[in-house]
């Protein structure tokens, strides 16, 4: 049968060859997923909204283009993602398909338009599954959402899918869709692909729009692709991506080969490493071997201003998030339909003075030059570092000890990822082998201004060099 549960994990070059070669269509695939969907949904809680009739009225069209219409409609093939099944975050404008970025205050709406990256996509002829939970106004790291209930793990799902992107993690882990847009303020793109063993990248400074997207903090959001391997990141991108005047299609295998065969990669010696769990310490190192056996060539390097990321982050986000909602008319007027733990975060930002607010942008753009001139100067392509310090935690567990010491999991969760933020520079997220628990450790990549390409290519070969080689039981829940 073309639809056996496998093809619910085949890459989107895989699917695509399916298509053309009759041997799948989009409208039979589309139908296994949302039947997959119903299945699985009530275990992993990765949909708020599965958009089942705009998913099969897309997936008509995307077939009747691929193949003609009775032999009078023109065919159309709008490349590799044309039919592909996708999902969103659900803090993405969906034109008349429900937006409520995991909130009560938003239970109700309804955009009318979509956002950039959603025409972007409906423009290379994908198909809409649905809209992921996620952690309310994507304001946490654990998508223990208060209002639609905590995304599970597939891996585990007495775990949590790591946030604020969560149900799209899930969701992709899980085989219920070939991509999904998430956003990443802090790590919400890299934390659940951490967590759920999938390539999250969070682009570069304004390679991707955010543009009716509902925000958490302007200055730090970004929009990207979650894919299960670097190549299917690396089609996403192309399609939502903004490319710079004469600036090439991206096309992995295109970069220089001196880079890509023997890249040059900088390890930091302060902060990244400081905090790691035993399983995280092992993977990562693990990992590092790998590169060198494959040509890579490693380099011990300090980064100023490190240790200051994670306090001007925080101001940033706590004083911008709250603003936010208060134009917005949501904070303080609806207060009482926040969870707990948004409601406090708000309820901080309102203390943020303006010189420290102020002082936290004025850090941030010294990291931002210290950061490209230590890659420089250093003739580095990336950095390596571990995405989370630790794996999957229980749902609900909200600390975790680490060497002794007591530690927020939210804040270990952020601790590596913000960064990349602040700096506004590309990251991404690739699986670099399971637990003895059987739980998915991420490794991340992060570059300079405007080198996405630069780390698909090295996740990509990572990727080849050290296969995950599992994927979670879940067609076993029941």
């Amino acid at each position: 049968m073309a639809t056996e549960p496998g093809v619910a994990f085949a890459s989107i070059p895989e699917i695509a060859r399916r298509y053309r070669q009759r041997k799948l269509s989009p409208v039979e695939l589309t139908r296994f997923l949302l039947e997959r969907i119903k299945k699985l949904n009530p275990h992993l809680n990765a949909f708020i909204t599965v958009s089942e009739d705009l998913a099969l009225q897309q997936a008509k069209r995307a077939e009747w283009e691929l193949v003609g219409q009775r032999g009078h409609k023109a065919r159309r093939d709008r490349g590799l993602l044309h039919g592909m099944p996708v999902s969103l975050k659900d803090n993405i404008y969906t034109a008349e398909v429900r937006t409520t970025a995991g909130s009560r205050v938003l239970r109700d709406f309804v955009p009318l338009h979509d956002a950039p990256v959603v025409s972007a996509l409906k423009e290379a002829g994908a198909v809409l599954l649905g809209k992921t939970n996620m952690h309310e106004f994507a304001y946490g790291t654990t998508s223990n959402n208060p209002h639609y209930g905590a995304v599970r793990n597939p891996w585990d799902v007495s775990r949590i899918a790591g946030g604020s992107s969560g149900g799209s993690a899930a969701a992709l882990a899980a085989g219920l869709c070939y991509s999904s847009i998430g956003t990443d303020t802090g790590g919400s793109i890299r934390i659940p692909s951490s967590l759920c063993g999938v390539v999250g990248l969070k682009p570069g400074l304004g390679r991707v729009s955010t543009d009716d997207v509902v925000s958490l903090s302007p200055t730090l959001d970004f929009v990207g692709p979650l894919a299960r391997n670097a190549e299917d990141a690396a089609l996403l991108l192309e399609a939502i991506g903004v490319r710079g005047e004469g600036e090439r299609r991206l096309r992995l295998g295109s970069v220089a080969s001196s880079r890509s065969r023997r890249p040059r990669l900088g390890v930091p010696k302060e902060f990244f490493l400081e905090v790691l769990s035993p399983e995280v310490a092992r993977g990562f190192q693990g990992a590092l071997r790998v590169l060198q056996q494959h040509g890579a060539r490693l380099k011990d390097v300090s980064l100023p201003l490190l240790p200051e990321t994670e306090d001007a982050g925080n101001q940033i986000a706590w004083a911008e998030a709250t603003h936010y909602h208060q134009h917005a008319g949501w904070y303080p007027d609806h207060a009482e339909e926040y969870g707990e733990d948004v409601r406090k975060r708000l309820e901080m930002g309102t203390k943020v003075p303006a010189v420290a607010y102020l002082q936290a942008l004025e850090l941030r753009d010294q990291f931002i030059a210290a950061f490209h001139v230590i890659l420089q100067e250093q003739e580095l392509d990336a950095l390596v570092v571990p995405t989370t310090p630790i794996t999957a935690t229980r749902v609900g567990e909200e600390s975790v000890t680490i060497q002794g010491g007591n530690h927020a999991t939210r804040a270990l969760l952020l601790r590596l990822n913000r960064p990349a933020n602040l700096a506004g520079v590309p990251a991404i997220s690739v699986p670099c082998g399971l637990t003895e628990n059987g739980l998915p450790v991420g490794l991340q990549f992060i570059g300079a201004m405007t080198d996405e390409l630069l780390l698909l290519e090295l996740a990509r070969n990572f990727e080849r060099a050290c296969p995950l080689g599992a994927r979670p039981a879940v067609d076993s829940l029941d």
